[in-house]
């Protein structure tokens, strides 16, 4: 710290009410000192902090100034300790700590989640989210690309290529049907439900005798790593390396996954990918990619390659009984590089935007339809 700046808060120090120039030194070398162990031990040393050396005139505003920098120095803890694309993003956390603790200085109770939500943007990361005191659920980043195409696809404008009414699969989670020329079309809605264990396989047999067969991902998010195989698989006629796989920065080894089903589905596909094709939902791209007879076409995906998974859920309690989610996974495509960011890049890139969507035209699905004609 500058020798003006500890001028400077030692002046405010010493015109505290009740409070003598000495007393106000005292408290000023205690706050500092400690302030530097609580940046690398986290929530406990925050406490100490809190409790011994926050000096206020008002017991309310001591109790929300507490609270504030309790929140603030758990939160930068956690993600100085679990997060994995540090280095990768190239963010100096520990400039952003000295950033935002002058700015707890003058916060109050109305900045708090304000602070909060701020500092977790600095990670620059759409897996990562906190809950208001409303327990509503509030992402601190979306994507660029996620912004981009947020109205650039609509189902009522897919479903006017088909002749005749698609179906709904019986959890009513999957769209299909046949399209002209002997084409199939599913459209997935989520992978963070079983249905696509119980529901596709009746899909596939329904879409199986097509010349080929449109999957359907653009506005696909997240979801659980057996559900995505579950439609993998069903395409596969030898075995795949899973991608690579870190948990806390440690790789964990996964067996390659197997064919499954009664049979495979060899024909052309082609996967529509979009920048809301995101986390479970660019796995699933990048892994249909590696198959032969599959084509992605449309843009770059969302890039959120950061999760959870099982003993590293990501959810943090904070001492304000807020509760933040950071990633603690590293999810890697087969190049070797996380998608976060990055994204999956479309074999064949078919821009589309919101004026093609309001006009009735779906470019991309269009170009996937000509291309297994």
């Amino acid at each position: 710290m500058h020798a003006l700046n500890i001028l400077n808060l030692l002046a405010m120090l010493s015109v505290k009410k009740n409070e003598s120039f000495i007393e106000s030194f005292l408290f000023f070398l205690l706050r500092t000192f400690i302030t530097v162990i609580v940046k690398r031990s986290g929530y406990f040393f925050c406490i100490l902090l809190t409790v011994c050396c926050t000096a206020c005139n008002n017991e309310d505003e001591c109790l929300d100034k507490e609270l504030i920098s309790a929140d603030f120095n758990y939160t930068w803890h956690v993600a100085d300790t679990t997060y994995p694309y540090m280095e990768f993003k190239s963010i100096n956390w520990d400039s952003i700590y000295q950033v935002y603790y002058a700015r707890i200085q003058a916060s109050d109770n109305h900045s708090h989640l304000s602070l909060i939500h701020d500092l977790l943007a600095e990670l620059k990361d759409g897996h990562v989210f906190y809950h208001d005191f409303d327990g509503k659920m509030v992402y601190a980043y979306v994507p660029r690309r996620i912004q981009k195409d947020e109205d650039a696809v609509s189902l009522a404008v897919i479903r006017s290529y088909f002749q005749v009414e698609t179906k709904l699969s019986p959890s009513g989670k999957i769209e299909y049907e046949i399209l002209p020329d002997n084409i199939g079309y599913t459209f997935l809605s989520d992978f963070n439900e079983e249905y696509l264990m119980d529901d596709f396989p009746h899909v596939l047999d329904y879409l199986r005798n097509t010349n080929g067969i449109i999957l359907d991902v653009r506005h696909k998010q997240g979801g659980r790593d057996r559900n995505i195989e579950a439609v993998v698989s069903r395409f596969m006629d030898t075995p795949l390396d899973r991608t690579e796989f870190y948990l806390l920065g440690e790789q964990i080894p996964l067996p390659q996954l197997e064919p499954q089903g009664p049979y495979t589905y060899t024909n052309p596909v082609v996967v529509l990918i979009n920048g809301l094709t995101f986390s479970a939902g660019e796995l699933f791209s990048e892994m249909m990619k590696q198959l032969p007879n599959v084509t992605a076409i449309g843009d770059t995906t969302g890039g959120g390659s950061c999760g959870a998974n099982w003993n590293a859920t990501g959810n943090y309690e904070l001492p304000s009984g807020t509760m933040i989610h950071i990633g603690t996974t590293d999810r890697r495509r087969y190049d070797g590089l996380p998608w976060e960011w990055l994204g999956i890049p479309p074999d064949t890139r078919v821009e589309q935007t919101p004026e093609d969507i309001q006009s009735g035209r779906d470019l991309q699905l269009e170009h996937a339809i000509e291309l297994l004609m």
